[in-house]
């Protein structure tokens, strides 16, 4: 049974890897952002656990804009892929636009937050 899932494991990944070579290179690099953002995050509570919280509003706006941050960039992702029939109206320009308008504002608010 265990040869059974590790075969299956290796299947999937391969069926993962190969369609995930046909993603255009502009969603790739969307996708290495979110990554990014969520691992800075990731690094910031493994830290605070590490370390303490004392300045917790410093720790909370920290990570509620890496967080944040990944979230606009999967909306933006959502919006630029070309199979998404839903935003097939919206060029590209106008979802990057929003994008860093959310930015923008996501942003002024962590830092009003920090205090």
């Amino acid at each position: 049974m265990a040869k059974s899932t590790a075969k299956d494991a290796q299947v999937l990944v391969q069926s993962l890897r190969s369609a995930y070579s046909a993603t255009p290179t502009n969603l790739k690099i969307i996708d290495l952002y979110v990554i990014f953002a969520v691992l800075t995050a990731v690094i910031q509570v493994a830290y605070m656990a590490i370390v303490g919280s004392f300045p917790f509003n410093s720790f909370l706006s920290g990570v509620l804009s890496c967080i944040g941050t990944a979230v606009l960039a999967v909306c933006l992702r959502i919006q630029v892929n070309k199979e998404n029939k839903e935003f097939k109206d919206l060029p590209p320009e106008r979802a990057f636009a929003d994008f860093v308008l959310c930015n923008l504002v996501l942003h002024l608010v962590i830092m009003n937050f920090l205090g």
